[in-house]
């Protein structure tokens, strides 16, 4: 069967990582929705990432997270090793509500 030619692809996350010192920072901006769910799992599922000793997910630009893109970052942050730390910092009251109902707060601090 042949492609949609009309069907959009998928939006990229607007997600910017830097690495330092074993701790990955994760900086967030704009919108995270369901068209950039599956570029924010596989940028997620980067083996760079599950070596660092804590994530820092900087949500301070990021406007608005739906379920799909929240259960993303809980699937990424359950695969990480137990000793690795997760610290949300900046959130919005919207984006807290939204990780908080994901239950992502039991993996990591929001600050």
């Amino acid at each position: 069967m042949a492609a949609d030619p009309h069907a959009e692809a998928a939006a990229p996350a607007p997600l910017s990582v830097t690495e330092a010192d074993g701790c990955a920072t994760l900086r967030f901006t704009g919108e995270l929705t369901a068209d950039t769910a599956l570029d924010l799992e596989q940028k997620l599922l980067d083996p760079c990432l599950s070596q660092a000793r804590a994530w820092v997910l900087d949500l301070t630009g990021l406007a608005h997270m739906d379920l799909n893109c929240a259960y993303a970052l809980l699937r990424a942050a359950v695969r990480l090793p137990r000793t690795t730390t997760v610290q949300v910092r900046g959130a919005r009251r919207n984006v807290q509500r939204t990780l908080r109902h994901t239950g992502f707060d039991a993996l990591a601090s929001i600050d």
